[in-house]
């Protein structure tokens, strides 16, 4: 897939902001407790391994808490997707790493007639060889094997053009509005559809 970067400038990969938070504390402490390797390539490894693992996935867990930014995914240790999206950016960026947050179209049950919702998940600059690389932290669990790789995209979900699904080709430098909307209006992670995202 050719990517689409929502700003030219790299260093927008590298900001701060309301939800991508690594200005707050408790973010740099554990970015400095993660980022030990003189290798980005090995940092990057272990920051997504960290929020893949660690950070559980909201709707696994039957959590009624829904986390919107990355300072509440890693106080709480939960978020949905989108939201742990936010947090391994957030561990990245503090760490000079680019990193921007991607989303796919998916069925949200067996058959299109189900509805969609979005899924979120991470790209990272890799410096050294100039390209994007896709990064899914959603977690893993049966049927779900994402891993680290950067020559074979190892996603949590492959797509499937004949029930619509798609994978959005551009890389946000921040959460989009609809994003965050959908985050707000979400009063339970198990009722969330997020189907009235618009990317």
């Amino acid at each position: 897939m050719k990517f689409i970067q929502e700003s030219m400038e790299i260093k927008d990969y590298l900001k701060a902001d309301e939800h991508i938070d690594f200005t707050n504390k408790s973010i740099r402490q554990k970015a400095d407790e993660l980022f030990v390797s003189p290798s980005d390539m090995e940092n990057i490894k272990t920051a997504y391994e960290f929020v893949r693992d660690e950070i559980r996935h909201s709707r696994d867990i039957n959590s009624d808490r829904v986390t919107r930014c990355a300072s509440e995914v890693l106080a709480h240790k939960e978020g949905l997707c989108l939201s742990k999206s936010m947090l391994l950016a957030a561990l990245l960026r503090c760490s000079g790493i680019p990193a921007g947050l991607c989303y796919q179209r998916l069925v949200a049950g067996s058959s299109p007639r189900a509805g969609y919702f979005v899924h979120g998940l991470n790209a990272v600059f890799l410096s050294d060889e100039e390209r994007w690389i896709r990064l899914d932290a959603r977690g893993n669990k049966q049927n779900v094997n994402a891993q680290f790789s950067t020559e074979n995209e190892m996603i949590a979900y492959t797509v499937r053009i004949g029930y619509g699904e798609m994978d959005f080709p551009m890389i946000y430098a921040k959460p989009p509005l609809s994003v965050i909307e959908a985050l707000d209006k979400c009063k339970n992670p198990m009722e969330y559809s997020f189907d009235s995202i618009d990317l």
